[in-house]
């Protein structure tokens, strides 16, 4: 604290919650002094996102769109609405869909549409139609395509902002190919954008799952899906990527000529990321007991400015913060400078809440000395640098925070996963806020019994078999005694 006219007054603490003791309480309450989601709209699982959250989600979809982007896919954006028609095309996706879905019947006061239309819960039955249409030839594939929307789900668990909502924010990708081997690839490459973004900018591990064949996207063939895990010890899925096989292309007739002139069916992925869920597991797991840490690289301000001074100091202060700040804004930083009322002390406790990864102090000895002094809020360490340095020290500080909140994240995960060759071995696992590791007979549709019953036992789900690692098969399944041809992990989840 060198450099200073006054002592701060720290006594006001804005946020002071344990994390690790009461998740769910220090969410609700971080969402709401944080200001990132107001649930007082009267509307159930509707929630309005405010500014402090809206402009990270703004930044994160950039970084999604602009891998999607360097990829080969475009942008596009389709209606909200899907007629009913389209709706029950394919009938496996309207089963697995219908009972969330909004319907819109009627207009005005009281008029019947000829045609109900349902607000979309994804863009399949939307979409298909439409690529019938575009894709004619083979010189049209690969099709990539994407599009940043809301989509709409009657959840039927409790919704909590950002985490479970009835209506959401996300990319969803579609894309058409020759081949399925062409499919595949796309899926292969899905999962690479997730550990490249969400991971790689966002700090998020994940683990990466073939879900089962009861718990895939509804009129698919296969279902992969990144987990990450909550500080309450369950796991929420983030991105899925979707091997749609040639059933949608079937259902909504996606055909091109072949190079031997032959009309033939064409494979299709999808791919949700859902940003708002994301951003929900983002702050549940790098922020602590003093409210938010958000990465560098999607903070709505990387850099906040302090000014610290008497009353006689103030004018030269200020005018040396406002060159500060005039500095970092020219060199593309996101800069706030704090010239309110309030005392350091108060301010400190407030944009340690909100997260801001550096927060940069000055006073009259610093003015003097052409210095300022940094605060890192991941590891609440302070070092001053000359001015001169301004520009270059402070997206170093940037990555290293990046980098050291992964880290954080990371080292949750050791010790994470725990072997179980019983249901009470599951059991304590779980209750441990653990993973179990366990013998499985199958993740075809025959082993849909054995996997409710893990479920109505232990409170887990079978959340499949991992793909980014080699599992040594042994023993035999947990439930229903058979040689085991898998091992799939269970765990509790959102």
């Amino acid at each position: 604290m060198s450099g200073r006219d006054e002592k701060p007054d720290t006594k006001q603490v804005i946020f002071n919650i344990s994390k690790e003791h009461n998740f769910p309480e220090w969410y609700s309450e971080i969402c709401k002094v944080a200001e990132l989601a107001d649930i007082r709209y009267n509307v159930k699982g509707f929630t309005p996102f405010l500014p402090w959250s809206m402009m990270s989600m703004n930044l994160m979809f950039d970084y999604l769109e602009a891998n999607l982007q360097e990829k080969g896919h475009l942008p596009m954006l389709f209606p909200t609405v899907i007629p009913e028609s389209n709706l029950t095309k394919e009938a496996e996706h309207v089963e697995g869909f219908t009972p969330q879905v909004f319907w819109i019947r009627e207009i005005g006061d009281g008029q019947k549409l000829e045609e109900a239309l349902a607000l979309r819960p994804t863009s399949e039955t939307a979409i298909y139609p439409m690529y019938s249409l575009w894709v004619r030839s083979w010189r049209d594939l690969p099709m990539k395509r994407y599009q940043r929307c809301t989509v709409f789900r009657s959840e039927v668990k409790s919704t909590r902002p950002f985490l479970r909502g009835r209506e959401f924010l996300w990319i969803e990708s579609h894309n058409v190919f020759a081949t399925h081997q062409d499919a595949l690839n796309q899926v292969m490459e899905d999962l690479e954008i997730t550990k490249e973004v969400v991971t790689g900018d966002f700090g998020i591990p994940v683990m990466v799952f073939k879900r089962t064949q009861w718990d895939k996207f509804p009129g698919g063939l296969n279902t992969y899906a990144a987990d990450t895990l909550m500080p309450d010890g369950k796991v929420i899925q983030l991105p899925s990527t979707h091997d749609l096989g040639d059933n949608f292309a079937r259902a909504f007739d996606v055909k091109y000529l072949n190079e031997e002139n032959e009309m033939v069916y064409a494979w299709q992925t999808c791919y949700g990321p859902a940003i708002s869920r994301i951003y929900g597991a983002m702050i549940s797991i790098h922020g602590d007991d003093k409210g938010l840490r958000i990465p560098y690289k999607i903070a709505p301000y990387q850099v906040v400015i302090v000014p610290i001074f008497k009353d006689k100091t103030k004018d030269e202060v200020m005018k040396y913060c406002r060159n500060i700040e005039k500095t970092l804004r020219k060199a593309g930083i996101r800069v706030h400078l704090d010239d309110t009322d309030q005392t350091p002390g108060w301010k400190f406790n407030f944009w340690e809440m909100k997260g801001v990864p550096i927060r940069i102090e000055a006073g009259p000895r610093d003015l003097k000395e052409k210095k300022v002094v940094a605060l890192r809020r991941d590891t609440m360490e302070r070092e001053s640098f000359d001015l001169t340095s301004l520009k270059k020290r402070i997206p170093k500080l940037g990555g290293a925070i990046d980098a050291n909140l992964r880290s954080i994240a990371e080292s949750k995960f050791e010790g994470l996963i725990v072997d179980a060759d019983s249901i009470g071995a599951i059991e304590d696992a779980l209750s441990n806020g653990k993973i179990a590791r366990v013998p499985f007979c199958t993740t075809e549709m025959e082993g849909q019994g054995c996997g409710d019953e893990i479920k109505d036992r232990t409170g887990g789900e079978v959340r499949g078999t991992r793909i980014d690692i080699d599992d040594p098969l042994v023993g035999v399944c947990v439930v229903c005694g058979k040689a085991a041809s898998e091992m799939v992990y269970v765990a509790r989840s959102y």
